[in-house]
C-alpha cells in the first residue's frame, strides 16, 4: 500500500469517532454526510492503491470504485449504502432537498448507516492489506 493510500485511510479512520458523536448528539445530516466522507476516503485508498495516481476530486461513490477496480467485488449491501449515502452528501446539503432527507432519517436508520459504514471500511482495510 503506498503512503497516499494510507493517508485516506487513516483520514477515513478518523472520521469514524466524529460520524459516532454526530449520532450520538442526533445530528443525523451530519452524521451521514461524515459516513460518506468515510466511504469516499476508503474508495480513494483503494483508486490510489490500484492505480499509483492520486484519486479524482470528485464524490461519486460508484464512479470511484469503478475506477478503484471493485465495483464488481462489492456486495449487494455494500452497493446499496454506496446509493444511501449518495444523497447524504450532496442533496443534503441544498434547502430543497435537505428537509426531505432530514426527515427520511432516525436514530436507528442512521446507526444502521454507521454500522454499515464501518463494515464497509474495515472490508477495504483487509483488501488493502492494512
Amino acid at each position: 500500500m503506498t503512503d497516499r493510500a494510507a493517508y485516506w485511510l487513516d483520514m477515513a479512520e478518523g472520521d469514524v469517532g466524529a460520524a459516532k458523536s454526530m449520532l450520538k448528539g442526533r445530528h443525523y445530516l451530519w452524521a451521514g454526510f461524515i459516513c460518506h466522507l468515510i466511504v469516499e476516503k476508503a474508495l480513494k485508498a483503494v483508486v490510489e492503491s490500484v492505480t499509483g495516481e492520486a484519486p479524482p476530486k470528485i464524490h461519486d461513490l460508484r464512479t470511484l470504485a469503478v475506477k478503484g477496480g471493485i465495483y464488481g467485488a462489492l456486495s449487494a449491501e455494500q452497493v446499496a449504502l454506496l446509493r444511501v449515502l449518495m444523497p447524504l452528501h450532496v442533496e443534503g446539503r441544498y434547502a430543497e432537498y435537505r428537509e426531505q432527507i432530514a426527515k427520511s432519517l432516525s436514530f436507528e436508520k442512521c446507526g444502521k448507516i454507521l454500522d454499515e459504514t464501518e463494515a464497509f471500511l474495515c472490508w477495504i482495510k483487509e483488501k488493502l492489506g492494512k
